[in-house]
C-alpha cells in the first residue's frame, strides 16, 4: 500500500524541475473557523496542542516506529495486505485499519514532507556526490540528468517526475511546518468515483515551508532520524524487483536479474523511483557528514572523519557534536551552507543511538562482503555499479588493515558508522558501572545516566550486531540467520548484556516500574516517567532479541504489567507520561507505538509462559494501541490530537463538490484545511491531555 501507486497510475505531462524556495507571503493565523465542525467529541478528555514547531529529531523518530508498527506489523500477525484500502475506514477491522493504514500512511507522508517539499534543509543540488559529479556542467542539470538516470533503472517514466520538488541532503533540526502560500488544490486530474488529483500531489512549489523560521542548526539526532526514516523506507521500496510490462514485484534470484529488459530494480516502477531518490539523499548525506560535519576534540574544530576501521579514540575523539549552526548561501533558490560553527560540541548519546541506528540499517542494503550471504539480489543490483558505483574490493575483503577512502556509498557510510560505534564505547559506555552515560564534553564522561536513551541505545546496537555481522536488517531485523561473528558485532552484544543487567539490577523500583534515570556516584533518580519504562521495555527486548536470554523477555514483561498497573488511566483510557500528568510528545508517541508492537509479537502470552498476565493478551494490547492513537494520535476532535493533518492514502481524498476539508469525516483535517492561514504539513505536534471540566 504505496503512495505513489494512487497518485501516479495518471498520466503525468510534467517536466523535471528541481526548485526551491517560496519567499514568505503569509503569517500563521489561525484558520479554525474554517474546519469542518461536524465530527462531535464524546472524549472525556481534551488533548490540546502545546507548540506546532517542528521538532525533526521526534517526528522522524516516532515515525519510524509508526512505520515499523504499521504494514509490517499486521502482516507479521497474519493480515493479507491487499484487503486494505483507505476508502474502507476501520476495515477488515479497526487495528488493521489503524496499523496499517493510518499508522504506516502518516509515516511515509510526513517524510516525503520533510526530504521533497518543505525545504527544511540544504538543497540536493548542493550534496558533494551531486557537485563532484558536475563535471563542469551545473549542478542543476547535472542533477535533473541524474534523476532521469535514476528514473530509467527502475522503469519509472521520467514525465512523471514531480515538478518544483525539493530534495535534501542535510536536515534542520526545527522549523515552523505551516505553508507560506496558499496550498494549491486545484484539480489537476479527475477520477471516475468523483475524486481528483489536486495540483499539490504532482507538483510541490505550494507545500515550503518559512525559511526564516528555520532552526538552521545541524543536529546528529535530526538529521539521524530523518536519515532512519529514509534507510527504512528505502530497504522497502528497493528490496525486491519488478517486471516492466506488468508492474509485477518480484522478490528476485540474482544480483543480475535487472540484466533482462523486462525487470527493473525496485518493487515497483514507482516505489522503485522513490527508493532511488530516498538513496541518492543517503549517498549524498553520509558523504557530508564524514567529510565535513565530525569534531576533532584535540584541534578544536571540524574535520573529516576518515576511514573508520583505522580510526582509534584513544588517539584523539572525532565525533559528532550536537550542535552546529548553519549560515547559508542562496544558489538560485536552492541554500547551501557557507559557513559551519560549532556551537555545542557536546557528544550526546541520543545523537549517537540516532546516527547508529540508520547507518546499520543502510549498511544492510549497500553490504557487499563476499561471506555475507544475506544480502537481498536487488540490494546487490542496486549497489553493482549501476546506477550506484561498488565499492573497492579492499573495502570489503576481510582485511581492515588495506581499507582505502573512498566515496561509494558503502564505504562512506562504513566510514560513519565505525566513528559512531567505536565513540559510543569509548566516550558513553562506563564499562565499570556496565551503563551508557548522556553525555561527554569531549574531555570527560559525564555521569548522568538516561533510561529511555540507554534503551534506544541497546536497539541502536541490536540493528548495528545484526548489520555488521551480515544479518537481515529493516522489516526482517526479528528474523532468525547465520551470522558472521565479528569482533565488533561480539563487542556490541557484550554491551547489550551489560546494560540490560544494569537496568534489572539498578534502575528498577520496588513498584516493579524502572526510575527515570540514575546518576554514578548517586544513585537513582526515582521519578517514574512513562518513556523511561518505554525505554527499558524496548532495550530489554533487545537484549532478549539478541542473546536469546529468557530472563530479558521476563524483565520486559514484569515492566509492561508494572506500566499498565501503574500509569494507565482508566478514566481517560490512556497512559499517564508521569503521575497525574498526560503530556505527549514525538518521542513519547513513538516508543509507545513501539512497545505496543513488540508487546504483541515478542512479550504477549504465549503457552510455555508460566505468568499468563491479563495485561499481554493480544486483544488487550490490541485495545489499547486502537486507543492511543484514536485519543492522542488522531485526538478527539478536528482541533486536537498529535497528527495535524493528512491526505489521500489515509483515506482524506479530494471530492468534487465537497469544500469540508475533511471528506473521511474523521478527526484529522486535510492540509489545507488544518492549523494556520494557509494549513499545515501532516506531522506530529506535543499535546497536553486533560479532563473535561463539567458544565
Amino acid at each position: 500500500m504505496k503512495s505513489w501507486k494512487a497518485i501516479t497510475s495518471l498520466l503525468l505531462s510534467s517536466s523535471l524541475i528541481i526548485a526551491a524556495g517560496c519567499s514568505k507571503v503569509a503569517n500563521n493565523a489561525s484558520n479554525e473557523d474554517s474546519k469542518d465542525t461536524e465530527t462531535k467529541s464524546q472524549s472525556p478528555v481534551e488533548v490540546a496542542v502545546t507548540d506546532y514547531t517542528f521538532d525533526t529529531a521526534g517526528n522522524m523518530f516516532a515515525y519510524s516506529e509508526f512505520e515499523l508498527s504499521g504494514e509490517p506489523l499486521v502482516e507479521s500477525l497474519g493480515l493479507d495486505l491487499d484487503v486494505l484500502d483507505p476508502i474502507k475506514v476501520d476495515q477488515p477491522t479497526k487495528f488493521d485499519y489503524t496499523a496499517g493504514i493510518e499508522s504506516y500512511e502518516y509515516s511515509e507522508e510526513a517524510m516525503y514532507e520533510v526530504v521533497e517539499k518543505s525545504g527544511l534543509g540544504l538543497h540536493l543540488i548542493n550534496g558533494p556526490i551531486v557537485k563532484a559529479s558536475a563535471n563542469g556542467t551545473s549542478a542543476a542539470e547535472y542533477l535533473g540528468n541524474r534523476f532521469y538516470q535514476l528514473a530509467e533503472a527502475v522503469g519509472y517514466p521520467k514525465e512523471q517526475i514531480f515538478q518544483n520538488m525539493f530534495p535534501t541532503f542535510i536536515e534542520y533540526a526545527s522549523g515552523d511546518p505551516h505553508y507560506i502560500t496558499k496550498v494549491n488544490t486545484e484539480e489537476y486530474a479527475a477520477n471516475d468515483d468523483g475524486t481528483y488529483v489536486p495540483q499539490y500531489q504532482v507538483d510541490f512549489s505550494s507545500l515550503r515551508w518559512d525559511r526564516e523560521a528555520m532552526d538552521k542548526i545541524l543536529n546528529p539526532a535530526a538529521y539521524g532520524s530523518v536519515f532512519l526514516k529514509q534507510a527504512l523506507w528505502a530497504g522497502d521500496f528497493m528490496g525486491g524487483f519488478h517486471t516492466v510490462d506488468g508492474d509485477e514485484e518480484l522478490e528476485g534470484e540474482t544480483p543480475q536479474d535487472d540484466q533482462d529488459p523486462n525487470i527493473a530494480l525496485g518493487v515497483s516502477s514507482a516505489d522503485g523511483f522513490q527508493g532511488a531518490i530516498l538513496t541518492e539523499e543517503i549517498w549524498n548525506k553520509v558523504n557530508y557528514i564524514r567529510d565535513h560535519l565530525f569534531y576533532s576534540a584535540a584541534e578544536g574544530k571540524l574535520v573529516s572523519a576518515g576511514i573508520g576501521s583505522a580510526y582509534k579514540p584513544e588517539n584523539g575523539y572525532i565525533y559528532l557534536p550536537h550542535e552546529i549552526e548553519v549560515k547559508e548561501i542562496e544558489n538560485h533558490g536552492a541554500p547551501d551552507a557557507q559557513a559551519l560553527t560549532v556551537k555545542d560540541s557536546k557528544s550526546v548519546l541520543r545523537d549517537q543511538w540516532l546516527m547508529l541506528w540508520p547507518s546499520a540499517e543502510f549498511f544492510g542494503m549497500t553490504d557487499q562482503r563476499p561471506e555475507n550471504k544475506n544480502v537481498a539480489p536487488s540490494f546487490r543490483a542496486l549497489f553493482d555499479g549501476d546506477p550506484y558505483p561498488k565499492a573497492p574490493a579492499e573495502n570489503v575483503d576481510s582485511d581492515a588493515n588495506n581499507d582505502i577512502l573512498s566515496k561509494d556509498p558503502y564505504s562512506v557510510n562504513r566510514d560513519v558508522i565505525m566513528h559512531i560505534f567505536k565513540n559510543m564505547e569509548a566516550m558513553h559506555f562506563n564499562e565499570q558501572e556496565g551503563t551508557f552515560v548522556t553525555e561527554h564534553d569531549g574531555k570527560n564522561q559525564g555521569k548522568y545516566v538516561s533510561t529511555f536513551d540507554a534503551g534506544y541505545t541497546m536497539e541502536a546496537l541490536r540493528i548495528f550486531q545484526r548489520a555488521i555481522d551480515g544479518l537481515p536488517v529493516g522489516y526482517a531485523s526479528g528474523e532468525d540467520a547465520q551470522g558472521l561473528q565479528t569482533d565488533e558485532g561480539q563487542k556490541a552484544l557484550h554491551l547489550i548484556q551489560k546494560q540490560a543487567d544494569f537496568i534489572i539490577n539498578q534502575l528498577k523500583l520496588d513498584s516493579g516500574l524502572v526510575a527515570n534515570g540514575y546518576t554514578i556516584g548517586e544513585g537513582q533518580d526515582k521519578e517514574v516517567t512513562l518513556e523511561a519504562q518505554l525505554g527499558a521495555i524496548r532495550g530489554l527486548t533487545a537484549a532478549y532479541l539478541a542473546t536469546k536470554d529468557e530472563k530479558y523477555r521476563d524483565e520486559a514483561r514484569s515492566i509492561y504489567e508494572a506500566m499498565n498497573k501503574e500509569l494507565f488511566n482508566d478514566d481517560g483510557n490512556v497512559f499517564e507520561t508521569k503521575e497525574g500528568e498526560m503530556k505527549y510528545n514525538p518521542f513519547t508517541a513513538g516508543a509507545l507505538s513501539a512497545v505496543f508492537r513488540i508487546a504483541l509479537t515478542n512479550l504477549s502470552n504465549v503457552e510455555t509462559d508460566e505468568n499468563q498476565s491479563a495485561a499481554l493478551e493480544k486483544e488487550n494490547i490490541i485495545e489499547k494501541y486502537v486507543s492511543f492513537y484514536d485519543t492522542v494520535i488522531d485526538g478527539p476532535s478536528l482541533t486536537e490530537g498529535m497528527q495535524v493533518s493528512e491526505f489521500w492514502d489515509t483515506g482524506d481524498f479530494y471530492k468534487k463538490d465537497d469544500e469540508s476539508g475533511n471528506t473521511d469525516h474523521d478527526n484529522v483535517p486535510q492540509i489545507q484545511a488544518g492549523h494556520g492561514e494557509n494549513g499545515i504539513a501532516p506531522i506530529l505536534v506535543p499535546v497536553e491531555i486533560t479532563f473535561k471540566k463539567e458544565s
